[in-house]
């Protein structure tokens, strides 16, 4: 361990030539910013895709019958709803149960018709307020009532206060038809709603569909992000659910799961980058003290110092000037989450939109704004990164002061 003597040596040495040093921090410092730059948009991407991918659409876990999402048919359901929703929810680490029912329908107006799915939601489920429309719960349903999306009654001119006559196809394979009014045209972030739905009671659908008491899906939602794995083992041990499929969203997405992963490595190759700035600054920094003082050095050796506490001397040096590097480049990346965290980026604007915009993607609408945020652990691996370069970066200094011979020196 460094004394403090030792410290404030290399503390001064740093300040023999401040252009140097100035020059080596700000390389290290511009790659810190660079890697919490990039970690600060992938972080709100991840955040973004995890709460698309997560959030109404998905859920943390779903439930349902064998095939249903390959087939889609109306037949294949969750039965006995109310018995298998009680089950669900006594697990402890659910923190919301919600019920669906999907159906495709010929949607008409009038004379003109046009597809679209029928979606009846559980208006109980916090899901339907808070996920299904993010601007909270529109007109309570029931009654025939329903909630269609923005994009689907632009698309086809329809408007509050329209009766929509909904024919399709029921449970048993009979035809089935019902008149729906519009009370709300909301936007939703789940792309089946906003683009192609007409969302109703859960009751209305049932009836619609000749269910019963049944649904064709279950999204849940955990309490919290780490409790998943344990949640989903017991309930794929819960006996009322023996026979259905009981999926992870990283399985019924998993491109939206890719994505993520995708991301790690991405923020992996910006890792390097700041590998290699601090490397270079720090490694030309060393090498060049280290060979102006060479007569210091021999001087020092001939004085009693050991080889190792000069060796310690420049590892101390080289430390401080990555970390110096890593705090420099740590506030400027901080000042920019802070700047930037709420109000987010819109990359609309960046391309010269004057508009946000949305995209649906796997079933989900993601928007052009992002909000940067930073981790701890992304501080702290920058940090940890710089360490190790700065001690690795001190090792041909180091070798040099080893093998040095202090009269050979003196006489040079």
């Amino acid at each position: 361990m460094a004394s403090v003597s030792t410290i404030r040596i290399a503390w001064r040495n740093l300040g023999r030539n401040p252009k140097r040093t100035a020059f080596a921090l700000t390389a290290i410092g511009i790659g810190q910013f660079a890697f919490l730059f990039t970690a600060a948009l992938l972080n709100g991407y991840a955040d973004q895709f995890l709460d698309a991918v997560t959030g109404p659409l998905v859920g943390h876990i779903q439930i349902h019958a064998p095939e249903w999402r390959e087939e889609r048919s109306v037949e294949l359901t969750v039965r006995d709803l109310e018995g298998v929703l009680e089950a669900v929810r006594s697990v402890d680490g659910v923190a919301n149960a919600a019920p669906r029912v999907y159906a495709p329908a010929l949607v008409a107006r009038g004379s003109e018709g046009f597809m679209g799915v029928l979606v009846g939601v559980s208006e109980s489920a916090e899901t339907y307020r808070a996920g299904l429309f993010p601007g909270g719960a529109p007109t309570p349903l029931g009654d025939h009532r329903s909630v269609v999306g923005r994009s689907y009654a632009t698309r086809y001119g329809v408007s509050t206060g329209d009766t929509l006559a909904l024919v399709g196809q029921d449970v048993d394979g009979a035809i089935a038809s019902g008149l729906f009014s519009i009370d709300e045209i909301v936007a939703s972030k789940v792309d089946v709603v906003n683009n192609q739905g007409v969302v109703v009671s859960l009751d209305d659908a049932q009836e619609f569909l000749y269910l019963g008491d049944e649904a064709h899906e279950i999204v849940v939602h955990v309490a919290n992000s780490g409790m998943l794995e344990s949640v989903l083992s017991r309930l794929r041990d819960l006996p009322e659910l023996e026979g259905y499929e009981v999926m992870p969203w990283w399985e019924i997405s998993p491109i939206m799961a890719s994505f993520v992963e995708l991301m790690d490595h991405y923020l992996g190759i910006f890792l390097f980058i700041v590998i290699i700035a601090a490397a270079a600054g720090i490694a030309n920094t060393m090498l060049m003290s280290t060979f102006e003082r060479r007569h210091q050095f021999g001087m020092l050796l001939a004085l009693g110092a050991t080889p190792g506490r000069l060796v310690r001397m420049i590892m101390v040096e080289a430390v401080v000037l990555g970390q110096l590097g890593v705090a420099l480049g740590t506030a400027v990346g901080l000042a920019f989450v802070g700047l930037t965290a709420r109000s987010g980026i819109d990359y609309a604007s960046l391309a010269g939109s004057a508009e946000q915009y949305e995209i649906a993607f796997q079933g989900m609408q993601l928007s052009s704004i992002v909000f940067p945020s930073i981790t701890v652990g992304d501080v702290l691996t920058g940090a940890l990164a710089v360490f190790g370069v700065s001690l690795l970066a001190v090792i041909w200094p180091s070798l040099h002061i080893a093998h040095l011979e202090p009269m050979e020196v003196l006489r040079s």
